[in-house]
């Protein structure tokens, strides 16, 4: 231990920084002299009340003193984990203390298992604005915004079912302070006061927005979204409310668009840029726009939950050129009863497969009529092929043999390879 008491402080900040919790940086003052008031310098603070054993007296007091004495002069990151004994007023005077610091990276996580009455956010929270680069709030109410607060700085928003008291106006208020906002986290709760959820931010270049289950669409539940500089989009939509992109996204990378009940074909008809799509949609009707071209997809990812799958497939290969990547899966099981797809073979052989299309990946094979007549297709027209991996579900070994007979007689009638059976 002398040997580390020796090193420059700011390697023993650094130190610090990796331990746990702020108990635990706050233990280390017992080791010699040098370490007493070393953690108060840590730039790093943690309360974590789920670790917090009562015998070790109020963790309330404890996160009270301890700010009061840090005295760090920038705070990289302040996070709170927070179960049921943080009140609204301990919170309020943890904001006004925090909004005399510069604070880079602020987290505030409340436990629903152990707090039924989210605590509501005080406004002097909001003072911590200037230097913020980061935000995550979870499972708490939001106090509303008012004029006079910005984050100029805050490039990272992470809302986890937060309730906005100001309803529709308070959401747009919020994301209107944010000019710089870059990354945004969005999961909904239902009962979160807002009837459309509106994102306009020309900065933002990241967007993972889950919508909450249960929503009464009757009442014009929906979103909307404005965002051009778009890089990366995830839509995980849980209701049959309307989405609508105000814009087209002509710097669109990467693109997960899983829709469980609502249209999701103007989202589609927003993103053809996209180069890697990931697709589940639980009906085709309405889903699919016509006249786009995916001109840059190279990798295609879908979801074979819908009946109506095997269409889906045949209109994005026919209108994606480039495509090189084709991966077929099932990540929701419970649609594995509905009848089996309907198969007819395209007139004409998508351009993808005769010049470009390298990689198949087919996940939870089953073999049925329909399945093995598009491999056959693809095996058959498919010129550019370098590696087919099928995968089938837990079956017995007879069928295993049956299936692996069937796809070698038509791996022979193919160009690929490779073949790869698991």
């Amino acid at each position: 231990m002398d040997r580390i008491s020796h090193l420059p402080e700011h390697l023993l900040l650094k130190i610090l920084s990796f331990l746990p919790t702020t108990k635990d940086v706050v233990a280390t003052m017992v080791l010699s002299k040098r370490w007493q008031f070393l953690w108060t310098l840590v730039p790093r603070i943690v309360y974590d009340e789920d670790n917090w054993n009562t015998r070790e007296g109020s963790f309330s007091r404890f996160v009270n003193i301890s700010l009061l004495l840090h005295e760090a002069p920038v705070l990289e990151s302040l996070q709170f984990n927070l179960g049921e004994e943080s009140s609204d007023v301990d919170i309020g005077v943890w904001a006004r203390t925090v909004a005399r610091r510069h604070v880079r990276q602020l987290v505030i996580e409340i436990d629903r298992s152990s707090c039924t009455d989210p605590p509501i956010l005080p406004k002097s929270l909001y003072m911590v604005s200037k230097m913020l680069v980061k935000l995550k709030l979870e499972n708490v109410v939001l106090a509303d915004v008012s004029s006079p607060v910005s984050f100029p700085s805050l490039k990272e928003l992470s809302l986890v079912s937060i309730k906005y008291p100001g309803g529709d106006e308070s959401v747009k208020r919020l994301l209107s302070k944010c000019p710089v906002l870059e990354d945004l986290f969005v999961d909904r709760w239902p009962d979160d006061n807002v009837t459309v959820f509106t994102i306009r931010v020309q900065s933002l270049k990241f967007l993972y927005l889950c919508d909450a289950p249960y929503k009464d669409s009757d009442n014009g539940e929906g979103i909307l979204i404005r965002a051009p500089s778009l890089e990366t989009l995830t839509i995980l939509d849980c209701t049959d409310g309307f989405c609508i992109i105000e814009n087209e996204m002509p710097n669109i990378v990467m693109a997960r668009i899983d829709v469980f009940f609502g249209p999701s074909g103007k989202i589609l008809a927003s993103i053809t840029p996209v180069k890697h799509l990931c697709l589940c949609l639980s009906s085709f009707e309405h889903s699919y726009p016509g006249g786009c071209v995916f001109h840059r997809l190279v990798n295609f990812t879908l979801c074979r939950c819908d009946k109506q799958w095997l269409n889906l497939l045949m209109c994005v290969l026919r209108d994606s050129p480039k495509l090189r990547t084709l991966k077929l899966v099932q990540h929701h099981g419970s649609h594995a009863v509905q009848p089996n797809p309907s198969w007819s073979e395209p007139s004409l052989v998508p351009e993808c497969l005769l010049s470009s299309l390298e990689t198949l990946e087919w996940t939870n094979y089953e073999g049925t009529k329909e399945e093995k007549e598009v491999v056959e297709f693809i095996l058959r027209n498919g010129r550019c092929l370098k590696k087919v991996t099928i995968s089938s579900k837990p079956t017995d070994s007879d069928k295993k043999l049956e299936m692996v007979k069937e796809l070698t007689l038509s791996f022979r009638r193919s160009p690929i390879c490779q073949l790869v059976f698991n």
